[in-house]
Order: structure tokens, then sequence, then C-alpha cells
């Protein structure tokens, strides 16, 4: 009915014991270093691909920021990443008449900033009257060599958020493969702590590629950990992901087996994507649902045998 997929989900102390990586005396908090202070008596004109501290006064919420509240645990969380591994993705601001300056995105991050006892906070400069600027900024920020992977995704993002560019249209605009923007852009997606060593070169882009294959977020910072720790290759470290994966198996526990409303669940949706589908369920009835698509193809039909049903 459905293909299985197997990840590495189970906890760091199930598949490695107690004996974790520690690098502590190696990870360093990133720095802004050689950058402009954007100060109240000099502020910053126009738009800016790079990245200027200001100072944490001059800045202020966005009044139409749909989001009202904010997890106060999850916010200690993020303070507690930055002041270990510092700032890794910028806010974004813009410049206001009197000096002072709005958030256009990243208020957590500000909030969590203050938290961290940060008086300076990194940002982009955004000037929302001049979009066009802004594209050709950031474009040509693209094309500089002594870019990290993380500041090549982050612009890259820019350009998707703030000029309204889909990825087809990005990657024509920096000369790209539209698989290249996509692979740069899911390194966004793993810790704070991976995109830190990706950031100061502690880890590779092809090493980043290959933890994004696994699913549990600390099984992928003990891996990030191990390849800086012993020097690990690419081919190293997917062989000691294959060989925890075994290890997993072994131990994991009789799947529960799926009411016949999941099978249904299954059987339907599973026809618009080759059955390329996957269901977990607990027996308290929590769990998950995978979907594999080959193309954007699949995509269409499927939402539009949903508009179709009216649901």
């Amino acid at each position: 009915m459905s293909k299985q997929q197997r990840g590495l989900g189970k906890g760091i102390s199930a598949l490695f014991g107690d004996d974790a990586a520690d690098l502590g005396h190696i990870r360093k908090p990133v720095g802004y270093i050689n950058k402009e202070v954007v100060s109240e008596e000099q502020p910053q004109q126009g738009g800016s691909a790079d990245v200027l501290l200001i100072p944490a006064d001059l800045i202020e919420p966005n009044p139409f920021q749909p989001r009202m509240s904010f997890d106060q645990e999850a916010l200690e969380e993020l303070a507690e990443s930055i002041r270990t591994l510092g700032l890794i993705q910028p806010i974004t601001v813009r410049r206001k008449a009197d000096g002072r300056y709005q958030i256009i995105s990243g208020e957590r991050r500000f909030r969590a900033c203050r938290l961290a006892g940060m008086n300076m906070i990194p940002a982009y400069i955004r000037d929302t009257n001049d979009q066009g600027m802004l594209e050709m900024a950031i474009v040509e920020n693209i094309q500089r060599e002594d870019l990290d992977p993380i500041e090549v995704a982050l612009s890259y993002q820019r350009l998707i958020e703030e000029c309204s560019l889909t990825q087809e249209q990005m990657a024509a605009r920096v000369g790209k493969k539209r698989a290249s923007v996509t692979n740069y852009l899911r390194l966004l997606k793993l810790p704070a702590k991976i995109q830190h060593d990706l950031k100061v070169g502690l880890l590779s882009v092809g090493h980043a590629k290959v933890l994004l294959g696994v699913e549990d977020a600390k099984v992928q910072e003990y891996l990030c950990d191990l390849v800086i720790k012993e020097d690990l290759s690419v081919r190293q470290l997917e062989d000691k992901i294959k060989k925890l994966a075994k290890k997993e198996e072994g131990t994991e526990k009789p799947a529960q087996d799926l009411p016949d409303d999941y099978f249904k669940v299954l059987e339907i949706i599973g026809k618009y994507f080759e059955n390329n589908i996957s269901l977990k369920r607990t027996a308290a009835g929590k769990g998950t649902m995978t979907i594999h698509f080959s193309s954007d193809e699949e995509v269409s039909k499927f939402l539009k045998a949903l508009e179709d049903s009216k649901f």
C-alpha cells in the first residue's frame, strides 16, 4: 500500500550511548567584522546587500506583524543558541524618516538577541521603495567569491521573499541551475549549530547535503560533531549513517497496525504520487504522514483534485 521510508529518528542515547562529541573549544560565535555600524547621526541610505550592525535601541517592531505572541521557552532556547553561536541569520529592517529602523522580518530573532544581551544587531537594510535596486544589490553580492554557503543561501532566500521571485526566476538572475539554488536553500533547514559550522568553514557543503537526509536534528548535530572531530570524508559520513540506520532497524519496535481509515487515506492520496507515501502512527493515535513527489505536475494534479472536491 505504501512505500516504507526509513530515516534515523531515534534519540541520541539510543544510538550512541553517552559518547557524544564535545567541540565547545572549537565553536566560537560568528562575527560580522569590517561591516559598517549604523548610528543615529549617520543612518544607512538605500537598500543594502551587506550585513550592517545597528544599535538595538534604534530598532522597533513592525506594527503590522501578524504574529502577536512568541513562545517564551522557545525564545530562551534561541537566545542561548545566539549566545553560543552568534546570530546566523541577520534580521531585515527598513529605515524610517526619523532615522530609526523598523523590522521587516526577524522579530523573533531580534527578541532573542535582546534576551542574549546583544546591543548591536546584525541586519540587512531594505529600501522598500526601490525593489529593483535591492535586487541588483543582492545579485551582485551573490557573485562575490568570498561568500560562505550560508550567506549564499540567505541571499537566495532574500531574492525569493523580498523581491517576489520564484526559484526558477532567481536561478536565471544569478546564472545558476535551479537544482543548485534549491540545494543551497535546503541548508537553511539545518540546525543553527550546523549552519554555524558551514559558515565558519568547519563543515563542507557536501557533508551538509548528506546530513539533510537525516531526520532527527540531534542526530544531525552529533554526526556534524563527529565529522569535525574525526575529520570524516563525505563518503565516510555516508557509511556511518548507513551503519546507524541498520542499528536502528535492529532495535526498532514493531509497527502499530493501522486502522482501516488510514489505509483508505493512503490509497486515495497515494494514487496521485505513485503510492510514494508513508504513514507512521503510535498506539495513542499520534503520527506523521510523509509524501514524496517526483515533479511539480504531481503536486498540481493533487491540488486540482482537492479544489474539484471542494475541500
